[in-house]
Formats: structure tokens, sequence, C-alpha cells
């Protein structure tokens, strides 16, 4: 018998990334989430109180830009749809807010959209008519004796006045008198009529106006962290403010994140 041929010894051979796959493997990750972020979704803190208790101040929030997207012939599996009353929405204000040094912004603002093209609508106690029908609306602030307003609660009954303060635009002092029929506000065909949860604590287009079409960014889809975060927080815009804010979180994270509300849908 012809002796028997050795067995070679398997080695057992790591192959070791080296710094360019390294480097590459790691903008290929920030590639694709910069992709997600600025196509499909973007993030979005809540700065206000204008929709509790559906939203808090500190909600960190995925936005979906693609479901209210214009239809695009390379994504043909995505549901593309327009907005519809209820729908709570991302958009850029229609009109300008100065910034420290007096140059016009257009913030993000996430409101409750009430009335598309279209509609007529009025507010009697609170309550929303829309079309001659009263709506249920238990995500809105109710309104009672203590904190009725006839400008917020039976509009657009009262007129806006632009007084310091009021958050009330000139312009819309003038353009709304071209939109009450019967006492209703009627919407333009292209815009809608946007108004917070947080009914007498909200600046929405009961001061400024309808949103156009083409401002609508998107709907709030998940809540992924929520973070107790003061009122004021926005306007502390200071290096030293930021720096002692980021050390805060730090050190709090576990016992001020609200852990009920992160990773939950946005309805």
């Amino acid at each position: 018998m012809p002796p028997e041929k050795p067995v070679p010894a398997v080695v057992d051979e790591q192959v070791k990334e080296t710094t360019f796959e390294a480097v590459a493997s790691i903008c290929s990750v920030l590639v694709v989430g910069l992709f997600i972020l600025t196509l499909l979704g973007q993030n979005m803190v809540i700065p206000s109180g204008s929709m509790e208790k559906t939203l808090l101040v500190g909600d960190h929030l995925l936005v979906d830009r693609i479901t209210l997207a214009p239809p695009a012939k390379w994504m043909p599996l995505v549901h593309y749809r327009e907005p519809q009353r209820g729908d709570m929405m991302v958009f850029l204000k229609p009109v300008a807010d100065p910034d420290k040094d007096g140059n016009p912004t257009y913030p993000f603002l996430v409101k409750r959209l009430v009335g598309i093209g279209g509609d007529h609508i009025h507010l009697r106690n609170g309550i929303i008519i829309l079309n001659g029908v009263a709506q249920s609306e238990p995500y809105a602030q109710p309104t009672i004796p203590e904190n009725h307003s006839n400008f917020l609660d039976e509009f657009p009954s009262v007129p806006p006045d632009p007084e310091p303060g009021n958050f009330i635009t000139e312009a819309w002092t003038v353009d709304i008198a071209k939109h009450i029929e019967n006492g209703d506000l009627v919407v333009p065909n292209g815009m809608y009529f946007m108004m917070g949860d947080n009914r007498h604590n909200s600046a929405d287009s009961r001061f400024w106006g309808f949103v156009p079409r083409e401002n609508i960014v998107g709907r709030p889809l998940l809540n992924y962290w929520s973070f107790k975060t003061p009122n004021d927080q926005e306007q502390k815009t200071g290096i030293g403010d930021n720096l002692a804010w980021m050390g805060h979180v730090v050190l709090h994270f576990v016992s001020d994140t609200r852990w009920k509300r992160t990773l939950h849908p946005v309805r």
C-alpha cells in the first residue's frame, strides 16, 4: 500500500480590517443615516407646550417625510397620500420669525390639521364646527369658564388684534376678512388650517393664517426619546447654557428620561 499522504495542517487565518476599510464602513453608515434623515425621515425636538398632552416639551420625534411627499417613480412601493383632517403635521411656518439679529427665519412647527381646502370652520365655546358638524376631539384641551377666550374659543367671531405680544400677524388681520362667509372661515384650495391640541397655549392658524401645501414637511411617526425639559430651554442659546444643558442631560439621563413615552408611536 502506498504511504499515506500527510494531512495539511489547517491554518486559522484571521482577516484583519484595514484602516481604509474601517473608515469606508463608517462612511457607509453615515451616508445611509444621512439619507434616512434627509429624505426618508427627520429629527425634531418639541420646544413648547402647544401640543400638550399629546406631545410634551422634550419629546424627540422621528418625522416621516415620505408618505405626504409627491409620488416618486423611483419608490413605486411606497404608499403616498394627501394630508387628512386630524393628522399631526410638521411644516414650515408660513410667516417669518425674526432671529436675534432681526433676520427672517421660518421655523418648523408641529400642529394638528383641522381643515382642508373648501372646509367651513368656526369655533363655538372651543368646539370646532366643521362644515356644520361639531367635532369630537378627545386630544384637545377642553374649554372651561376659567380658560375661555372670545378670540380663541369663538373664532373667527372676534376680529384678530395685532397688538404686541399676542403673536397675531398684521397681514392676517387684513387677509382673514376675505375668507369669512356667514360667520365661517373658508379654507382656500391648496391651503390647510392648523391648530395645536393645547388650544389656549398655541400660536397657530388662528394667529397667522393658512399653511400652503408646499410648506408641509411630513408627519410625526415615533417619539424615540422623551426627556424632561424646561419650557424656556429653547430661549437659552448661549454656549454656556448649551454646555450646562448637555451636562444636565448626561447626569440625569436615567432619572429624567420619560421611559413610558420613549419609543412610542405618535397619534
